[in-house]
């Protein structure tokens, strides 16, 4: 292995261990020698990658948002119209959301009030929504009545919320929820004939957990 490679992995290894402690203790409470020991590797390894906390904390959520990025763009790859990608997208958001703690640590470190703007994963799934709604106006696909502000604001404020519900149970973040969540939203904001052509538990294989 050359040391290029080593270094990557290190970093690697440094933004999942940093994602555990985040989203285990909260941004304020994490110290950086508590993310080095459970990467195992030195303190002075961790500064050679990032320079303090909040490079490792952007670093986390940049990482998250190419996650999510990666996901809606294989979900996006089968030629169906724009309401149905964008239930598959949700479905693939929350199947990441449920099993990569970088993911989940990339949405809390979002949404704390105590850190500077940075990388926002909630703001990079809002413009993914935001884009497909737009996609489903120009097609047709959406009720005349329905505000592509308003419905993107539901679909992001709904699937993101989900996230906080689960640490209270792990129903709330499952195939299953998903899917009864696009069952009610669906009916409302497509056309009749895009309507009868949609899968609320997306069209492709996720696990129910």
């Amino acid at each position: 292995m050359t040391k290029q490679e080593r270094g990557v992995r290190t970093r690697l290894a440094l933004i999942r261990s940093a994602a555990q402690v985040f989203e285990q203790r909260g941004y304020a409470q994490t110290h950086l020698a508590e993310i080095s020991s459970q990467a195992g590797v030195s303190t002075g390894a961790l500064h050679f990658h990032f320079r303090n906390k909040a490079a490792v904390a952007d670093a986390v959520e940049a990482e998250a948002v190419a996650s999510l990025h990666r996901a809606a763009r294989t979900a996006g790859e089968h030629p169906v119209n724009a309401l149905q990608t964008l239930t598959d997208v949700s479905h693939a958001f929350a199947l990441l959301l449920g099993q990569d703690v970088v993911v989940r640590a990339g949405l809390q470190l979002a949404c704390d009030t105590g850190r500077r703007p940075g990388v926002k994963l909630h703001q990079a799934w809002a413009e993914c929504v935001r884009r497909l709604l737009v996609r489903a106006g120009d097609e047709g696909s959406l009720a005349d009545d329905v505000s592509v502000h308003d419905l993107t604001a539901a679909v992001v404020g709904a699937t993101t919320g989900f996230l906080s519900m689960r640490r209270e149970s792990e129903e709330w973040l499952t195939h299953r929820s998903l899917t009864g969540f696009w069952q009610l939203l669906l009916p409302r904001v497509a056309t009749p004939q895009v309507l009868a052509s949609l899968s609320p538990e997306g069209t492709a294989p996720v696990p129910s957990t």
